[in-house]
């Protein structure tokens, strides 16, 4: 075999380890994921680029508070929302907006604004693998109070935000658990 001939051989097998390592990242890694609208303000804002952890799950459970990433179908777009209720829980959400989860109010310090009608009616008996998620701005989210959105079966759960991307100003890992 010649030098060039060689050279090209090794170039290919190079392009192609890359590829296949990047193909093995983004599947099973991580993968970027684009925040669109403000229903995650003031934790995310609409344009904000995260980095998607999908190995955590692997080992453990999803966490109350934690910041997931699911599909929503048929749009073929990610949601992006806030664990409120887990398996097995009773989620009821009150007039006045409170959260009260299997009887007890809800503490937290993420979400505001559950004022405006929603779907939602009485209680919510989550199933054992079900999450009901919440968007930080309840004002304007489209979450597990709305038919379309329903609870989150833990099969379709991508990963939890992990790291913010962009804007350059906020880099950082994300908090809230």
């Amino acid at each position: 075999m010649s030098k060039e001939v060689k050279s090209i051989l090794s170039n290919v097998l190079y392009i192609a380890a890359v590829l296949f390592l990047s193909f093995l990242i983004v599947r099973f890694v991580g993968q970027r994921t684009e925040v669109i609208g403000n229903s995650m303000v003031p934790t995310l804002q609409d344009g904000n680029q995260l980095i998607t952890d999908k190995i955590t799950y692997r080992f453990r459970e999803p966490e109350r508070f934690e910041v997931i990433v699911f599909p929503h179908e048929p749009v073929n777009e990610y949601y992006i929302k806030r664990i409120i209720g887990m398996p097995g829980e009773t989620v009821e959400i009150s007039e006045d907006g409170r959260i009260f989860i299997d009887g007890k109010e809800l503490q937290e310090e993420y979400g505001y604004g559950i004022t405006q009608p929603h779907e939602m009616q009485g209680k919510i008996v989550l199933g054992e693998d079900e999450y009901f998620v919440l968007g930080d701005n309840r004002e304007v989210s489209l979450d597990s109070r709305y038919k379309e959105v329903g609870n989150i079966p833990r099969s379709i759960i991508i990963g939890r935000a992990w790291l913010r991307l962009y804007p350059f100003s906020e880099f950082g890992l994300l908090t809230g658990k």
